[in-house]
């Protein structure tokens, strides 16, 4: 088990005083004590000169934690964004098999295009590619193991949002959504709260209404990912 896994396998408590700090002023999206417990705050023991302006603070032991106010004052940004599209315009792309599922369902709500698994070079910029895609947008899980689908989108001059985590750099990234972006917890969250908010952008459901799927049901259960450590992925 790595160190990061180690560290979301604790939850990564954070103080009274500090939970109260990271939410001061802010009106979240979800509690904070249910964003935390998500993990949607823990970054790496690694920070990009990119990322340097998303981190709240570094704890004693070098892991990096993410300022929950900033993802959620982006979150609510990007849904718009997304919002402004034909949902058949907007694909979202997961490499990393725990952003597969949340990928999927965000997608089952929100009527946008799934890409799971490996992203088939020339699947944007190649118009002859038997499987191609026009997006409009386009939403990674990962910049860095998405990195083809960003690439490619950029350069045919598609509008590209990433989750970041600490270790990811901006490059060919148009708009950052910082958050824990490896956590099976965290990214059900995330994609949760990403769909809600593009309903309501749309007028599907109210500004007070909920979905009818729940976190679980967009979190890739352990059972789907097979053996511990089989994927290489983080818990």
């Amino acid at each position: 088990m790595s160190e990061k896994v180690e560290e979301e396998a604790k939850g990564i408590k954070l103080t009274e005083e500090e939970a109260k700090e990271i939410a001061k002023g802010a009106e979240l999206l979800l509690p904070i004590e249910t964003l935390l417990s998500a993990g949607v705050h823990i970054g790496t023991r690694i920070k990009t000169k990119d990322m340097e302006t998303f981190v709240f603070r570094v704890r004693p032991d070098g892991l990096f934690v993410l300022d929950v106010k900033r993802m959620d004052e982006r979150l609510r940004t990007a849904s718009k964004f997304i919002a402004r599209y034909d949902p058949s315009k907007v694909v979202v792309v997961s490499v990393r098999l725990y952003g597969q599922s949340p990928v999927k369902k965000f997608c089952d709500v929100t009527r946008c295009r799934p890409v799971l698994g490996r992203f088939m070079p020339g699947l944007f910029s190649n118009p002859s590619h038997p499987n191609h895609l026009d997006p409009g947008i386009v939403l990674v899980t990962d910049p860095k193991a998405d990195e083809q689908a960003v690439r490619e989108a950029s350069g045919i001059g598609v509008p590209v949002i990433g989750l970041c985590d600490t270790d990811n750099s901006f490059t060919d990234v148009d708009f950052v959504i910082p958050t824990n972006n490896k956590g099976r917890r965290a990214l059900a969250t995330v994609f949760w709260l990403l769909a809600r908010q593009v309903l309501k952008e749309r007028g599907e459901i109210p500004p007070d209404g909920e979905l009818t799927a729940t976190i679980d049901d967009f979190e890739t259960k352990l059972e789907e990912a097979g053996p511990v450590g089989a994927s290489g992925e983080e818990e």
